[in-house]
């Protein structure tokens, strides 16, 4: 294995994601290729192979470069802490890989251009956990999210919220099936309590309205 430190500016491949919300997981990342051309050209545009890199900053790239770049299996460690290991194409985080922050935060599964897109799992230090499916970075499709005093949601995410059609459970045994919009139940839903008590109709903000009309007809 080869060591070399680069001279040029840090590039855009190896910034390490924002800081992850509940609302949006992260700002998308922009990069552009001809940034890692002019970047690294006086030092590593013609590396290839499996090199162990420092950069000024004191972060570590380990792993394959191919024309200066990262392709194939590596592992990026920022100088906060923060960690990628995982699959690389063209200077992105792209195939399957494991996205760990400094403060324990972590995402494990499909990147694509370097965001969180396709299936994966992100976890908080705090218990909270999102399994299902991303897109640029946030919650988007069908997923479930757990969160530490017990409550889970399994349904349709938009946005990084639940947004359509989903059930809701809490520790004492409540339970919303139904109609959600930014993350509150909103829509046509049933909610069944502990004791037996059933609210059935519309809900707005969170809030029970009342039963549904009837379709005149």
């Amino acid at each position: 294995m080869r060591r070399i430190r680069s001279r040029g500016t840090i590039s855009a491949w190896n910034q390490p994601e924002p800081k992850p919300t509940m609302k949006r997981l992260a700002i998308v990342l922009t990069t552009a290729y001809i940034a890692f051309l002019v970047l690294f050209l006086s030092k590593c545009s013609r590396e290839n192979g499996n090199v162990s890199m420092r950069l000024r900053d004191g972060s570590r790239y380990t792993g394959n470069l191919k024309d200066g770049l990262p392709n194939g299996e590596g592992n990026w460690v920022w100088s906060n802490g923060s960690q990628y290991v995982g699959d690389w194409l063209n200077g992105k985080r792209n195939g399957h890989g494991t996205y760990t922050y400094a403060d324990g935060h972590k995402y494990s599964g499909e990147f694509i251009d370097g965001k969180f897109n396709g299936k994966g799992t992100y976890t908080s230090p705090d218990g909270t956990k999102y399994e299902g499916e991303f897109r640029d970075n946030v919650f988007n499709g069908q997923g479930t999210l757990t969160f530490s005093d017990g409550r889970r949601y399994f349904g349709q995410f938009k946005n990084g919220e639940p947004n359509g059609q989903g059930t809701k459970t809490w520790p004492d045994g409540s339970i919303y099936v139904g109609q959600f919009r930014d993350g509150t139940m909103d829509g046509t839903g049933k909610m069944t309590y502990p004791d037996g008590k059933v609210e059935d109709g519309l809900w707005k903000g969170g809030a029970f309205q009342g039963p549904a009309l009837p379709l005149s007809g």
